[in-house]
């Protein structure tokens, strides 16, 4: 009877965690650069996101290879010039939000979600904002926060300065479902 109760308690330990945790297998990030000379934007709909309701843990990981550009130079310049995404092929955000909100009510939830961000194999701490509504039992995640690419190494030839921002402005959008 002891060894039935103990495995009671753990399958149900299990299934409570599963059931907190959210996938969104095809997060949406966009990033802008905006010059005088040009504009550059790309996007990827290949990000995959895990969240934990009960811990607030967030996870982010998008390959940058998968950045489509509108220029397929530019693409190309981006994965072999500035991303080296051979070497270091995916940009991810690991992090907890602070003060995680009850996502089992309807609701639009301003948070503040704090972790490692790394790009170009470099990580720095950061506090990003982001919004999760929660709507008839789905939870979407919305942020808009700005990077800049001397914080990750990321080196601008001179000669291409006019046409790159210092600073890039990064959009992500996705949908979490229960993961199964």
């Amino acid at each position: 009877m002891k060894k039935l109760v103990i495995l009671v308690s753990i399958l149900s330990i299990y299934t409570a965690s599963i059931a907190q945790t959210f996938i969104a297998k095809n997060a949406s990030i966009r990033f802008f650069s905006t010059t005088p000379v040009e504009n550059i934007d790309a996007t990827t709909k290949t990000a995959v996101a895990l969240l934990n309701t009960s811990t607030g843990m967030l996870t982010f990981k998008a390959s940058n290879k998968s950045f489509i550009f509108p220029d397929k130079l530019m693409q190309e310049h981006f994965n072999e010039n500035y991303m080296e995404s051979d070497k270091y092929p995916n940009a991810e955000f690991t992090g907890t939000i602070e003060n995680m909100p009850n996502l089992s009510k309807d609701g639009v939830y301003n948070v503040n979600v704090k972790g490692k961000f790394t790009v170009h194999g470099v990580s720095k701490d950061r506090t990003i904002l982001a919004t999760l509504t929660v709507k008839g039992g789905k939870i979407t995640g919305y942020s808009k926060f700005m990077v800049k690419c001397v914080d990750h190494d990321i080196e601008i030839p001179k000669i291409v300065l006019a046409k790159i921002a210092e600073s890039i402005e990064v959009t992500v959008n996705c949908e979490f479902l229960p993961k199964e």
